[in-house]
């Protein structure tokens, strides 16, 4: 037997002892748990009988409620216990059939024996609590396996930092708790490791890649002190799974300050946050807030306003070209994104607290009670020094405080007296109970005429006079869609608009007449209600993540960070899949200098695990620096090009494609194309033919077959095979990000099909793609 074959044994029957620990102790937790929820059950079908009930006096009151408290602590705490227990469970589930994946022998300096840490999903400890037989990942001492190639190496614990040498880094795959493979690496994860894992079919739910995380992602996932960490990785770099292992060491370093409701995920779309959801379940942890942006603007303006969404407004620019109003909107969506933009809303602010804040007037029954004229009148009445919010939040006083002397004044109107006739008999009933309540007479004297109107008066104007005073408190009484068109005044800041700001100021005062909201007006809007009203802060969130940030403008990045003040933020981008700012030109906010902020790190992942080197290969010199991106070393086919002027025949040549790609065994297939609508022609024609899935804006899973997706859609995404559908439609220089990101969502298979040749190909080396 070789070396090799007896290290390889003696591992394999550590294999075999660690699972025979993990087992025995999920069955004495089995056992444990099945007597705590056995307790629980106990508890909740007697609870009342080991309660004391008595109100008879203050004391038994008293002694009764100290009674039940201490019930349902009893209670809470078996249930408490029985969750733990249950995590533990499924802890050890995960463990039994591949319990770690590394191991590292590290002999700690000033110590003469070495020690040998195998590093898994999660932490594991011997019988007795003392040893730790397998190290979670995100353990300390873990990141020596990420970091160092045998040789001098060092971590830091909370209190100090270890040095010392690695004299052997090993790595398993390990599947049913049998050594798959076995083989000893330098400082960056084995090629085998990755080719095992990348060489597998797209999953529909992103993957935990704690396995496989390479140096410069380990950097990302425990940096602690950035206040502002941008991420700027190249298509298939592995950023947002970086991010997602990232929250889960957050979860583990700082478990005792930071919980899962304190990390908000703001995704691209609806069906992203489906394929990202089990990430932090596989690792033992809870998943964190998340939300679409668009959903935040929603829940802000959706009642008021028709909202464009990002994804329309991507429609418009892809296909209304020959709109009469489209250099203007173009123009208007460049400035409206920028700095620039939000500092001219500052400047307004600032004259608003002299003058020009609008108000509505506010009416009861057609009538006014308090006249816009006024409400001005006594807003600018206060002390200028004091800030408009807070100016806002004294005239709210005010306003409440006079409605309820308007209210009394009501209730001797004749209208009043009209309507009580008609009251119903639960109306009747309530105002009894009231006066009932108040002592007013005797439960059997309902007959006191005088006092029974005034009750049903104060409860009939009460009820009717309630929305005012929804209105006065919601500070609906501002103008507020009046004070943002203001803003669009021509005469004013000639020096800081663009050339074209009339037609701008044109093109957004008619959709805000219609009640209708652009995409890019809907930060803008809110920027200013938050100027006027109050911050809408959410002091919750310690950690924001903001997944595909070139997508967001230096506008929204400055909105986002006063909507969680004391967070700290993690930015993931690559600007070549700046797709939304493509069309447009405008700034993103992974731009160099578009924020600002000086104290922020950036990292740059420029090498892809996606794609396979071929894939790679072709699609990089789709971009003028595109040889900076380093493909992995993974085989595959060239990338296959097919033309066919008729397009009845080029579906069809998709159609064979589709179903050789099944028959070659892909699980996940796409169907690229160009906007929604080309995507919802092209289904119609392949649904006949194959079992297909039309993907739309408000999708919300990503499922394995075929799906038919608009490419703005596909971000963030990857498929085992990608069709390119009519690549010839991408003409414009604008929508080369946009055709990249199309073509990098292929792991294993890229086609593009055309009616001519696509005007990207020109400059790609012929040897880089096979032409049908």
């Amino acid at each position: 037997m070789s070396e090799n074959e007896k290290e390889l044994q003696k591992e394999q029957e550590r294999v075999k002892w660690i699972t025979s620990q993990i087992k025995k102790k999920f069955q004495k937790l089995q056992k444990h748990t099945g007597k705590i929820g056995s307790e629980a059950l106990h508890i909740r079908s007697t609870f009342w009988e080991d309660v004391t009930v008595n109100f008879d006096e203050p004391d038994d009151i008293g002694e009764t409620y100290t009674s039940i408290k201490q019930q349902v602590e009893l209670l809470s705490e078996r249930e408490r216990s029985q969750t733990q227990i249950d995590n533990q469970l499924k802890t050890l589930t995960r463990l039994q059939n591949s319990p770690y994946f590394g191991r590292i022998d590290f002999k700690e300096e000033g110590i003469g024996a070495q020690e040998s840490i195998y590093i898994g999903v999660a932490s594991f400890m011997d019988d007795k609590e003392e040893e730790f037989l397998i190290y979670d990942w995100r353990a300390p001492i873990s990141s020596l396996y990420y970091d160092y190639a045998p040789g001098p190496a060092q971590y830091e614990t909370s209190l100090e930092k270890v040095t010392g040498v690695i004299e052997l880094k090993r790595q398993f795959v390990i599947r049913e708790a049998e050594i798959k493979a076995m083989f000893d690496t330098g400082v960056t994860i084995g090629d085998e490791m990755l080719q095992e894992v990348l060489g597998n079919n797209a999953d529909t739910q992103m993957k935990s890649i704690v396995a496989t995380i390479q140096k410069e992602q380990n950097q990302i996932i425990r940096n602690e002190d950035s206040r502002l960490l941008i991420v700027k990785g190249v298509a298939g770099s592995g950023k947002t799974s970086a991010a997602m292992q990232r929250i889960a060491y957050l979860l583990y370093r700082y478990r005792t300050i930071i919980k899962s409701e304190n990390i908000m995920l703001f995704s691209p779309n609806p069906m992203f946050n489906s394929y990202v959801a089990t990430v932090l379940p596989e690792l033992g942890e809870e998943n964190m807030q998340q939300a679409t942006f668009q959903e935040y603007l929603l829940s802000r303006i959706g009642r008021e306003y028709e909202l464009e969404d990002i994804f329309s407004q991507m429609e418009y620019l892809l296909s209304q070209s020959e709109d009469h109003d489209y250099p203007v909107r173009l123009e208007a969506i460049r400035f409206k994104s920028s700095l620039q933009f939000k500092g001219l809303i500052d400047s307004y602010v600032n004259e608003l607290k002299d003058k020009g804040l609008l108000f509505r007037d506010i009416t009861f029954r057609k009538q006014v009670l308090f006249t816009k004229e006024q409400l001005a009148e006594y807003f600018y009445s206060l002390d200028r020094n004091v800030s408009i919010p807070n100016r806002i939040q004294l005239l709210k006083e005010y306003l409440l405080k006079d409605l309820k002397r308007k209210a009394r004044q009501e209730q001797k109107k004749e209208w009043v007296e009209e309507e009580i006739q008609f009251l119903d008999k639960s109306e009747f009933l309530d105002a009894y109970k009231q006066l009932q309540e108040k002592k007013k007479f005797d439960e059997d004297t309902f007959d006191d005429y005088e006092r029974e109107q005034k009750v049903l008066a104060r409860m009939l104007v009460t009820k009717r006079m309630k929305p005012v005073f929804n209105m006065v408190k919601k500070l609906k009484f501002i103008n507020l869609k009046g004070i943002y068109g203001q803003l669009f005044r021509p005469q004013d800041h000639q020096s800081e608009h663009p050339e074209t700001w009339g037609k701008i100021s044109e093109l957004t005062l008619k959709s805000l007449k219609q009640s209708r909201m652009y995409y890019e007006d809907s930060t803008p809007y809110l920027y200013l209600q938050d100027k006027i009203e109050g911050r809408k802060s959410n002091t919750g969130i310690r950690h924001v993540f903001i997944d595909e940030a070139q997508d967001y403008t230096p506008f929204q990045f400055a909105f986002i960070t006063q909507l969680f003040p004391y967070s700290k933020v993690t930015l993931l981008g690559d600007l070549n899949q700046a797709v939304y700012a493509g069309p447009t030109d405008s700034e993103t906010v992974l731009a160099e200098d578009a924020l600002g902020i000086d104290e922020k790190e950036v990292i740059t992942l420029s090498r892809t695990y996606r794609s396979t080197r071929q894939i790679v290969e072709f699609t990089r010199e789709l971009l003028e620096d595109g040889d900076k991106i380093e493909p992995f070393n993974r085989n595959g086919n060239l990338p296959v090009i097919t033309i066919h002027q008729n397009h009845d025949k080029l579906l069809m040549a998709i159609i064979k494609r589709m179903q050789e790609w099944k028959t070659e065994g892909h699980k996940t297939i796409a169907v690229i194309c160009r906007t929604e609508q080309e995507s919802k022609t092209v289904f119609e024609a392949l649904a006949p033919h194959l079992d297909a899935r039309l993907i739309e804006k408000g999708t919300i899973a990503y499922e394995r077959g075929i799906s038919i997706i608009p490419a703005y859609l596909a971000k963030g995404i990857e498929f085992d095979a990608v069709a390119i559908h009519d690549a010839s439609t991408y003409k414009e220089e604008g929508e080369r990000k946009l055709f990249y990101t199309a073509c990098t969502r292929a792991m294993h298979e890229l086609d593009l099909f055309a009616t001519e040749t696509p005007p990207f190909l020109n400059g790609i080396r012929k040897e880089l793609y096979q032409l049908n």
